[in-house]
């Protein structure tokens, strides 16, 4: 079976995949990202000393209201309905210090939600180190990526099988 681009036509041109014919079925994407940060950024994450505010709360924010953007964000994605966002921070400490995002999307519709996983997660990124660059300007945001989907026509994907 030859592998094909499906957002692009036989002339080359893009399109948007037409997803019409396509059954609704339950749809789970999970992803995953890290910042890198230096520890004392990490301690006033911790203990709410950012001047601008509860940072882990707005990042959460700020990754649920983007998956429910995302067509708005990357062309030829389809406006998908979501039925849950979940944005989850763990701190981690050793020879690299930071905090592991990770995004869990579900949908019951006719297309993934892989892009609204991976966009909450790139996202909440974004927004810790907006919130933070006054105190460390060489946060790291790194290792963004899928780790599993779950429901339609080609079922379920996992990171660690592949």
């Amino acid at each position: 079976m030859k592998e094909e681009f499906t957002h692009i036509d036989k002339s080359g041109k893009a399109k948007m995949v037409d997803i019409t014919d396509k059954s609704d079925t339950h749809r789970i994407a999970i992803a995953e990202g890290k910042i890198y940060m230096k520890a004392s950024t990490l301690d006033m994450i911790e203990s709410n000393e950012i001047s601008k505010g509860d940072v882990l709360s707005v990042a959460r924010i700020a990754g649920i209201m983007s998956a429910k953007r995302t067509a708005e964000l990357i062309p030829l994605c389809h406006t998908i309905l979501l039925t849950k966002v979940s944005v989850d921070f763990t701190s981690f400490r050793g020879d690299n210090t930071g905090i592991l995002i990770k995004a869990e999307v579900t949908s019951t519709g006719k297309t993934g939600v892989e892009m609204e996983a991976l966009t909450a997660v790139s996202v909440s990124a974004l927004t810790i180190y907006d919130m933070c660059k006054a105190v460390d300007r060489g946060m790291i945001i790194s290792e963004i990526r899928l780790l599993e989907k779950r429901g339609g026509k080609s079922g379920t994907w996992s990171a660690d099988k592949h």
